[in-house]
């Protein structure tokens, strides 16, 4: 399964953002791009410190920014089957 496939297969589903920086975003993915950027709607952003709460209505969170992503377990079975099988065979080393 390719990370890319899963978060398309993600949208419009509930997710956690953990940044580089320590700030968290939680809310609902709208899209996601091939460099991993992602926008967010309906978000409640938390400081590193976890003193501080934001209430966005939408956001975009640069892809390199990203420390780690949380999804909701049914999500894995929304990826198509045949993900990852047009790959086969390549590079390999």
């Amino acid at each position: 399964m390719l990370p890319l496939s899963l978060l398309r297969a993600a949208e419009n589903s509930p997710m956690l953002v953990e940044l580089k920086s320590g700030d968290t975003y939680n809310g609902q993915l709208v899209n996601c791009d091939a460099w991993m950027n992602i926008n967010l709607k309906e978000v409640v952003c938390t400081s590193s410190d976890g003193t501080k709460f934001w209430k966005l209505t939408n956001c975009y969170i640069r892809g390199s920014s990203v420390k780690y992503l949380r999804l909701p377990d049914d999500v894995v079975d929304k990826v198509p089957e045949d993900d990852g099988k047009r790959f086969a065979g390549r590079g390999g080393g």
